[in-house]
């Protein structure tokens, strides 16, 4: 069969002649199989006919164009794809030459594979207005054979502005399956391709315990490109509420604001609020200004309403800057705890540090030289004594490190540093106003690293041991830093176990270890580390379940185990020679075909030093299951074994096709036997294809059976 392409001579030349030149417009491409000029020079084209327009390409059985009229007579089936995000079928067409203007009958409209307008009658206007008459609009899947789609919007008419990326709706009716649901005389609503676009968003059904039934209504406002608010009015039978998100992206760095106004029946004479803040900030040179806000008007605001779980607030600024061989850092920290037992005027309210380091690398030494120093402060509100006891401190370190390895592959790793120390202690008669001391160092730790291969298997087995050594004594001052001291795997092998610089390790101590691991890029793979530290003068300092008290500390083991088959476990304890335990955690994970599955156990001896008046022993639980292509269920459970209670549980089963998502959700919080059970219920219903996102889960259209 003869293709003929015709360019500038029928449509080209044809168009530009008959538009006086205009310079707008660019000239046609058409193809197919058969064109004719009639003696009325009407060009007639007919079988597998295109046509060509800027970002306009059509399709279609046979075009006609009659200069006289300067239209073209288009018959179907038609396609028109106009640009990336739009497709147009249709039965007939009388359009402009420039396929941008012109009238459509039977058509449909197909918006970036989401959403389908289908009408009796569609205009186009000037490339930027569609109009389209009697339209059923949906991102369902419409069969053929008469049944409704699950969700459908009719209208009189839906005008679609292509420039400001909306649909107009006049006389709009919601419609599940065949039965109207609501009535709105006019809708305006974001096209699929539109990211941000003031408007409503999807409403959210809650039940609590304490708040009663109610409905969340968000309405999102676009204050420009880099900004934008959303409120949501949150209105039950116990509760009136607003809720705001503001945002903001400037060029180097961005900003958010959480927050709630609310006036409740739980609190009727007072307002109750809330506010969350955070932004960053590149100030160029590699400094990063960072801060966040948290504040509330009542400790239980924040649980009441499910904001957070969170028991102490804190506010922060700070600016740091990380490079290779230096960091410095300035942060400035501001608590408030919502602990009925805690007041702000004990509570360490307000602290500030001040870090730096620096890198050396000295070509005459050798090895690596490192200048550390950190100034902290951290103050109370209260002005009595003891009680109000604020704290000073200065740190600077100086540490050379130099590591080699022999010809029988010992590696060995040397150590020397010395520290200068100084306190200034306000408001406490039980220590001195100022403490000052300076602390030499040493240590040398010898590892012999072994490897064994066979097949796909590999081994390696490392034991190790740190000789070490800490002079001066310990300094009169408080230990508020570090009250909670974790002996594993990090700090095995370390100078100081304590994690910040109001204590350190004296005297002598060796540390004794084993590092040992088997992989296989095809099956299991496991690591495993043993260890204990010996110490010639026990530190007072480590509280009886950090497993460093005593001359001898506990046992350490930590372990992971993988396997291909999507298992995963993870765990570490501490425990003595008669293996009572101290400490322990255990994390499993299981993958397998629909169902992600994990579970951890944490144990924790009871210690009044760490402020644990009895022991611990929690378990706690995860699930997913995808119980079918278009419904999937979420789990969570956390178990006291002290109290024999479940202290937090929660269930979400969700409902997904390619043009709803519907959640369904309930949680229960019991964190102790003093603070009143709350439970919430959850539903929210997301109709698809009119945002910028949707998930990035992909459903296969069918009317048969789908699948994802």
């Amino acid at each position: 069969m003869l293709r003929l392409l015709i360019l500038t001579f029928a449509m080209g030349l044809t168009v530009i002649v008959a538009q006086a030149q205009s310079t707008d417009t660019l000239p046609a491409i058409l193809v197919a199989d058969d064109v004719s000029i009639d003696q009325e020079r009407v060009l007639n084209a007919q079988g597998n006919v295109e046509a060509f327009q800027g970002k306009v390409h059509l399709k279609a059985v046979s075009i006609s164009y009659d200069p006289k009229s300067g239209s073209l007579s288009i018959t179907g089936p038609i396609t028109i794809q106009d640009g990336d995000d739009i497709t147009i079928l249709a039965d007939q067409a009388e359009l402009s030459t420039d396929l941008h203007n012109g009238l459509l009958l039977g058509a449909r409209m197909v918006m970036d594979q989401r959403l389908q307008l289908a009408s009796v009658e569609m205009n186009r206007a000037d490339g930027r207005y569609t109009q389209l008459y009697k339209t059923a609009v949906t991102s369902c899947q419409v069969c053929n054979d008469g049944r409704p789609p699950l969700w459908q919007i009719r209208a009189k008419r839906v005008v679609h502005d292509r420039t400001e990326q909306q649909l107009y709706f006049d006389h709009a009716q919601l419609r599940v399956g065949n039965i109207p649901i609501f009535y709105l005389p006019r809708l305006r609503l974001p096209d699929p391709t539109l990211e941000r676009s003031t408007g409503f968003l999807i409403p959210f059904w809650q039940a609590s315990s304490k708040l009663g039934t109610g409905l969340k209504l968000p309405y999102f406002i676009k204050l420009g490109d880099h900004r934008d608010i959303t409120l949501t009015p949150y209105l039950s039978a116990k509760t009136k509420t607003l809720e705001l998100r503001y945002r903001q992206a400037f060029a180097h760095g961005t900003i958010q604001f959480n927050g709630a106004v609310s006036k409740d029946d739980l609190f009727p004479t007072k307002n109750r609020a809330y506010l969350f803040g955070s932004g960053r900030f590149n100030l160029g040179r590699d400094y990063v200004l960072a801060f966040d806000i948290e504040t509330t008007s009542d400790n239980a605001y924040l649980r009441t309403y499910g904001y957070t779980g969170k028991d102490r607030l804190d506010s922060a600024i700070s600016i740091s800057r990380s490079r290779r061989d230096k960091y410095v850092r300035a942060e400035f920290v501001e608590f408030s705890s919502l602990r009925e037992n805690e007041t702000s005027a004990t509570l360490l309210s307000n602290t500030f540090d001040v870090d730096y380091e620096k890198r050396l690398f000295p070509t005459l030494l050798g090895g690596e030289l490192s200048i550390d120093t950190n100034a902290h402060g951290h103050f109370r509100g209260s002005s009595v004594d003891i009680d109000g006891r604020d704290v000073l401190r200065f740190n600077l370190e100086a540490e050379w490190a130099n590591q080699w390895t022999l010809r029988n592959g010992l590696v060995a790793q040397t150590k020397a540093e010395v520290a200068l120390d100084t306190f200034r202690i306000v408001q406490d008669t039980g220590f001195h106003d100022n403490e000052t001391g300076i602390s030499p160092y040493g240590l040398v730790t010898l590892r012999y690293p072994m490897i064994r291969k066979s097949a796909d298997i590999t081994q390696t087995l490392e034991p190790f041991v740190q000789l070490g050594w800490t002079g001066g004594a310990n300094l009169n001052v408080p230990i508020e830093e570090s009250t909670r001291v974790e002996f594993d795997e990090g700090n095995l092998v370390s100078l100081s176990r304590f994690p910040r610089f109001d204590r350190r390790e004296r005297g002598s101590n060796i540390a004794l270890g084993m590092n040992w691991g088997r992989y296989n890029p095809m099956g299991w793979s496991s690591t495993l580390t043993l260890g204990q530290v010996l110490q010639g003068d026990p530190d007072s300092g480590f509280t009886k379940t950090s497993g460093l008290a005593g001359a001898t500390s506990d046992f350490l083991i930590a372990g992971q185990l993988k396997a291909q088959s999507g298992l995963e476990l993870i765990g570490r304890g501490i425990f003595n020679e008669r293996f009572d335990v101290a400490k322990a955690e255990v994390r499993g994970s299981l993958a397998i075909n629909k169902a992600r599955i994990g579970a951890s156990y944490t144990w924790l001896t009871d210690d009044l030093a760490e402020e644990r008046p009895i022991k611990v022993s929690e378990l706690t639980f995860d699930g997913f299951y995808q119980i079918s292509d278009k419904w999937s269920a979420n789990a969570n459970w956390r178990y006291n074994l002290i109290d024999d209670r479940a202290s937090k549980s929660g269930l979400k089963v969700t409902y997904q096709n390619e043009c709803v998502s519907v959640d369904l959700s309930v949680n229960r919080s019991n964190p102790s036997s003093t603070v009143e059970p709350l439970t919430d219920l959850g539903f929210k219903v997301s109709l698809k294809g009119f945002s910028g996102s949707n998930g990035t889960r992909r459903f296969k259209r069918s009317c048969g059976k789908q699948t994802k």
